[in-house]
């Protein structure tokens, strides 16, 4: 009998490659998990700038002093910042979707919670533990793209939607915050509690578990405890010198502390041999500059948010609800410079138009600097903020896109955990001294009353346009060889 298995066909054909590589269920598209991706940057992102309406009526329903609004934002910003590597690390070596899923519960909760505080203290609280979730699910949400889209054009457009949603959720939790806030404060978090339980139903419908091959990997946690205890450790002190004074041992020793932290934690990363950031990553030229373009843009995208609610609210007297509606073109302007930026980055190139967008942001901070005691909206307010959110929405494309560019999809969470690090501790760091450099101003100001304060924001506004034009040059070394490309194919690197 002759043998039928040279010349019969193999009926057995092989499974189709997974285009989510894993990332997602079997049969699940690719656009649900951008999606997930997408809601829960914009969650994490929102609750950094949504309080910021509401610290008016904070301060007046829990009796928090000048010094304890400031922290109910950086509170958030130092966790979430601060732990954002050791998070990012934990996705990739045990799993993006439990990563995730943890994060979620933990922001959830703490969202309820800081909606339920009787004091000052619990809402602080509250809002350092949102931060400690957010850390979770900021890095788990940009790996789920990085790590499911790897053909170019689909994670170009991914990316461009997650970054809509990170640059327009500041601007937005302005307005949202403020609707909320006419109803009561405490909406402000008890918003996030039905947001987080869709998004954590959606999980659990759509995304796998992510098989890392490296459960036996551990986790560098002194070098996750130095570089959080660092982080907080600097905000502490630089926020605490305009009430203590720069020279006082409560300063000096805090931020002493920090900068020593912050030495340990280079020299563990250097020991460790499992660091919670592998040295692979910086040595891309292109991930190093973007993650520092990115590390000053925090403070050019929050800090602005922080002071014209202020302004608004407390100088011109204007309510939660109008304060976010004043604020609502930039919303707009925001999510339509980062889409326009996708189509730029090819034919600009990365480089020009962070340049581009750099000088254009700080005309319009130096435009805001020029405020005066009474103000007219359209010239005083409108007028420079569309032209802050237009320059500032060109430079988050290109600082993403280099800082996310040639990492291999296994280092995916630790990437965008770096990229997140340095945007919020940015944030954090920017504000504080920013606030410090106001209330100094205002404590010597040869004005009273609301003069006094409005001549402490114009030098802020005016050193963020100082900010954005470093920024602006800072770019300019972004090396060519990747200043073109929107998304590069992951390599191994790392």
């Amino acid at each position: 009998m002759p043998n039928r298995s040279r010349t019969c066909p193999d009926t057995r054909t092989s499974a189709p490659p997974d285009p989510s590589h894993g990332v997602a269920k079997p049969r699940v598209p690719l656009a649900a998990v951008a999606a997930v991706a997408c809601v829960a940057q914009f969650m994490v992102v929102l609750d950094s700038s949504i309080v910021n309406v509401a610290l008016p009526s904070m301060k007046t329903g829990l009796g928090l002093s000048a010094s304890a609004q400031q922290w109910v934002v950086n509170g958030y910003l130092v966790a979430f910042g601060g732990l954002l590597l050791f998070a990012a690390r934990a996705s990739d070596l045990f799993g993006r979707r439990r990563t995730f899923h943890i994060g979620l519960v933990v922001f959830s909760l703490a969202s309820l919670a800081g909606g339920l505080a009787q004091d000052g203290w619990m809402l602080l609280a509250a809002r350092v533990v949102q931060g400690a979730g957010a850390a979770a699910l900021a890095p788990s949400s940009l790996s789920l793209i990085t790590a499911s889209h790897t053909e170019p054009d689909r994670r170009t457009r991914a990316m461009t939607w997650w970054g809509v949603a990170a640059s327009s959720a500041g601007a937005a939790g302005i307005v949202v915050g403020g609707l909320l806030a006419q109803l009561s404060w405490r909406w402000v978090m008890l918003v996030n509690v039905p947001i987080g339980a869709g998004l954590l139903i959606a999980g659990l419908m759509f995304l796998a578990p992510t098989a890392t091959g490296r459960r036996r990997s551990h986790i560098d946690l002194p070098g996750a405890i130095t570089v959080t205890l660092s982080a907080g450790a600097l905000v502490h002190g630089v926020s605490a010198a305009p009430d203590a004074g720069w020279g006082t041992p409560r300063v000096i020793v805090s931020l002493a502390a920090g900068l020593l932290l912050l030495a340990a934690f280079v020299a563990i990363e250097r020991r460790s041999s499992d660091p919670l950031v592998p040295p692979g990553i910086l040595s891309l030229a292109n991930v190093r500059m973007g993650n520092i373009l990115t590390l000053c843009m925090g403070a050019v995208l929050t800090a602005p948010l922080f002071f014209l609610s202020l302004y608004l609210q407390q100088v011109l007297g204007q309510s939660a609800v109008r304060t976010g509606l004043s604020l609502l073109p930039m919303v707009a302007v925001i999510s339509i410079g980062v889409l326009l930026s996708q189509k730029l980055i090819p034919r600009v190139g990365a480089r020009r138009l962070v340049g581009i967008g750099g000088a254009i942001a700080a005309a319009g901070l130096a435009w805001l600097g020029r405020i005066p005691v009474h103000s007219d909206y359209v010239a005083h307010v409108l007028l420079p903020t569309v032209v802050v959110a237009a320059g500032t929405s060109l430079t988050m494309m290109p600082a993403i896109v280099a800082s996310t560019s040639g990492i291999a999809p296994r280092n995916a969470g630790v990437a965008s955990g770096l990229l997140n690090m340095c945007r919020q501790l940015g944030a954090a760091l920017g504000l504080a001294v920013l606030v410090t450099i106001a209330t100094t101003v205002t404590s010597h100001s040869t004005g009273s009353g609301n003069t006094a304060v409005v001549d402490g924001y114009r030098i802020a506004f005016y050193a963020l346009a100082a900010l954005s034009l470093v920024t602006a040059v800072l770019a300019q070394r972004l090396k060519p060889a990747q200043d073109t490309t929107a998304a590069a194919n992951p390599s191994d690197t790392g």
